[in-house]
């Protein structure tokens, strides 16, 4: 019996064993309406649809004209202005025209001692300082403001005008379309300078006359525009990015789109050079209808093609680049054939564009003006007693160093001296605006844009642009 057991209980643990792997071993012979159906199959999560930010990034520059003067005096100064150009992100308006800009004076450089002795041989005791400004605040409605961090950027603190080039005579409506988006983008412009209440002639009389005063104050005009770089990013939420928005990104622009962009790349046509690189950003979105071709931005690039400097004698600098290549945010990149059909330049630099968007400098129109009073000043002084001793001699000294020179002339008795001051501001006149070196052109960072993209096959492409051959004032 003691042998029997163990071989007995041996058996039964082994026939279980066998039992339990039957149970779990697969019914390899199973068909498919006999296999258990799950009760519950997992759920497929759809993918959130991506969102794309609504940030204006660092560095955007606001473009803010001073709507009231301001008599610079000391820093801390409060200073107003208005947003002259809207802000986009992505493809939606975030900040209009209009909108209300302030800030204050930050600092204030004086001349160096070698102005300061021209100014004063020149009767001026308060020569122009340098003051430089910055804005801390926008108002986005009545009883929202945001608070901001900016840097004006090199060519700011200047009157600015639109400058497009000529219309080429034709009919097509190609070419229409482009003359028509030239004029609204002028149109835009003035309206949005009318809130700056830029001064009229009298007011800009009156200035003149004030600043020919040995001592007077200093002002930064109204109508002064700068360009205020954000130093860090503002935020508006986000937005998705739909199916058929995200089909519709980098499509081909139709012919003749009207592109604002804004200059990355600072360009002078004393250091500029054919080949150089040029990148401006484009800052209104783009769109064919309800389709968006291009957010806000996108990135279009070129190249310098001629750069020639100002030199003697009064010849004027001239710059022409070309844009080749549009890249999105998200790195896509298509070739274009573009052309420059308007550019916001300061005032002074009397820029003007041809037909092909190639930039040259001009005189300014007043030369003719200011050099025919300097020598009839001067031919003044040599009429001596046939209209008195004194009159000529302080024509003669008004001609040379203004109220210096008349004093001078008025206590100085000797006619030889009134004659040397006048032939000395008759030649002065005629060398600084016919003999000496002309103006270069000037684009600083920040300088606006329009530029018109034509279809490469097809269409009516602009001609290539004139490598030489263009005349210079």
């Amino acid at each position: 019996m003691s042998i029997r057991q163990p071989i007995t209980l041996l058996f039964l643990i082994c026939a279980c064993a066998a039992a339990a792997m039957a149970q779990d071993a697969p019914a390899t012979n199973a068909t498919p309406e006999s296999a258990p159906a799950l009760e519950r199959r997992p759920v497929e999560t759809a993918q959130p649809a991506p969102f794309v930010s609504l940030e204006v990034p660092k560095g955007t520059a606001l473009v803010v004209a001073i709507d009231k003067a301001v008599r610079v005096a000391h820093v801390g100064q409060p200073v107003h202005g208005r947003l002259v150009e809207p802000v986009y992100a992505f493809d939606k308006l975030m900040i209009p025209v209009g909108a209300e800009v302030t800030g204050r004076v930050i600092r204030i450089d004086d001349p160096s001692k070698i102005a300061r002795t021209a100014a004063a041989l020149d009767a001026d005791f308060s020569p122009e300082r340098h003051a430089e400004v910055e804005f801390d605040h926008i108002a986005l409605s009545a009883d929202k403001s945001i608070p901001m961090r900016t840097i004006a950027t090199p060519g700011s603190g200047r009157p600015i005008e639109f400058v497009s080039a000529p219309a080429e005579k034709t009919h097509d409506g190609v070419a229409e379309k482009v003359k028509e988006a030239k004029r609204e983008a002028k149109q835009q412009w003035n309206d949005a300078m009318k809130q700056a209440h830029e001064p009229g002639k009298l007011h800009r009389a009156e200035r003149y006359v004030e600043a020919q005063l040995p001592v007077h104050p200093q002002y930064i005009e109204a109508g002064t525009v700068y360009f205020a770089e954000l130093d860090h990013p503002l935020a508006f939420g986000s937005e998705p990015l739909t199916p058929a928005m995200a089909a519709s990104l980098g499509a081909q622009p139709p012919n003749a789109s009207v592109i604002q962009t804004r200059l990355a790349t600072p360009l002078n046509s004393a250091s500029a050079h054919p080949g150089d690189a040029v990148e401006a950003v484009i800052t209104k979105p783009l769109f064919d209808g309800d389709r968006l071709i291009l957010p806000q931005g996108s990135r279009i690039e070129g190249t310098v093609v001629q750069a020639q400097p100002a030199h003697h004698p009064a010849r004027n600098g001239q710059l022409r680049i070309v844009f080749r290549e549009l890249k999105l945010p998200d790195g896509l990149e298509e070739k274009v054939q573009a052309s420059l059909e308007g550019v916001e330049s300061a005032k002074r630099d009397n820029v003007k564009l041809d037909s092909e968007g190639g930039a040259r400098a001009t005189a300014p129109p007043s030369r003719y003006l200011t050099t025919a009073v300097a020598v009839g000043l001067g031919a003044t002084s040599f009429l001596g007693d046939s209209f008195g001793e004194t009159g000529p001699r302080a024509a003669g000294g008004a001609g040379g160093y203004k109220l210096i020179g008349i004093a001078l002339g008025l206590t100085v008795h000797s006619q030889p001296f009134g004659m040397a001051m006048g032939a000395f501001g008759a030649t002065r006149s005629i060398y600084g605006n016919f003999i000496a070196r002309g103006h270069d052109v000037d684009f600083p960072k920040n300088t606006s844009m329009t530029i018109a993209l034509w279809q490469r096959e097809g269409g009516a492409a602009p001609k290539p642009p004139a490598q030489s051959g263009v005349s210079q004032e």
